[in-house]
């Protein structure tokens, strides 16, 4: 689920981004992004768990965060490469 999320989120920044785009403000955006897409995934991933024992509540924030990382970079990559093709 978490992995679903970052490529929307990955698939979001790759169109939002433009080539000419200041990487100060790039770098913000997708750390901003990224931040409010996780959360929102942590958030369902608590509904959807139900009651589950305290000391497996404090892994649900933690699991996925580097597939979390790796897709979101990867989708925004390969969405602004097929976008900005043209530019070379």
């Amino acid at each position: 689920m978490r992995t679903i999320a970052a490529a929307i989120a990955g698939s979001l920044l790759g169109i939002i981004i433009k080539p000419q785009a200041d990487q100060a403000n790039t770098i913000g955006i997708t750390i901003l992004v990224g931040i409010i897409f996780y959360y929102i995934s942590h958030i369902i991933a608590k509904k959807m768990a139900g009651e589950i024992p305290k000391d497996k509540k404090k892994k649900l924030v933690t699991n996925g965060i580097f597939a979390f990382i790796f897709m979101l970079f990867t989708f925004m990559v390969i969405i602004f490469t097929v976008l900005n093709q043209h530019i070379v």
